[in-house]
């Protein structure tokens, strides 16, 4: 048995297990989109802007355009369909009012939650089967890939 091939082997088979993972969740997310009537587009925005309200970060529509990779006029076509269907709402900054946020409605967090909510779960029981100390160094591997992938990207500024 040639031992020095098996770490590529075992890094391969690694690399093979993220791809699965991410086909799985890109699945769910088509799935979520489909049900609810959303462009993945869409998805992702909510995505984004649920991230945004975890971190206590205001997100604003030149933000999300940053994060989508998308310019003003399709923020704005991209905010007005997901107001229209009762996702998101626009909010005036209290301080400057030429200012504004965009924000997840309950309504859309509860469809969120209804929908990912087992996903959620599992994931959640799968976590809890690790140590702390494991934990650690999955946090610092996925941290450590999305870096990898996001550095490899030919053009950044791409949108599906």
């Amino acid at each position: 048995m040639d031992t020095g091939s098996r770490p590529a082997e075992d890094s391969l088979n690694t690399v093979h297990r993220l791809r699965a993972l991410t086909v799985e969740l890109h699945l769910l997310g088509a799935e979520f989109g489909r049900v609810y009537g959303l462009h993945s587009t869409d998805v992702r925005a909510l995505i984004c802007l649920l991230d945004a309200e975890r971190s206590s970060r205001p997100a604003t529509p030149s933000w999300l355009g940053e994060q989508l990779h998308l310019n003003s006029a399709s923020v704005t076509a991209l905010i007005d369909r997901m107001e229209k269907a009762g996702h998101v709402r626009r909010q005036r900054d209290s301080q400057d009012r030429r200012r504004v946020f965009v924000e997840v409605t309950p309504e859309a967090v509860e469809l969120g939650w209804a929908f990912f909510g087992p996903a959620i779960a599992n994931a959640l029981a799968a976590i809890g089967t690790y140590s702390p100390q494991e934990m650690e160094t999955v946090v610092r591997f996925l941290t450590d890939m999305q870096a990898a992938v996001a550095s490899t990207r030919r053009d950044p500024d791409i949108n599906e």
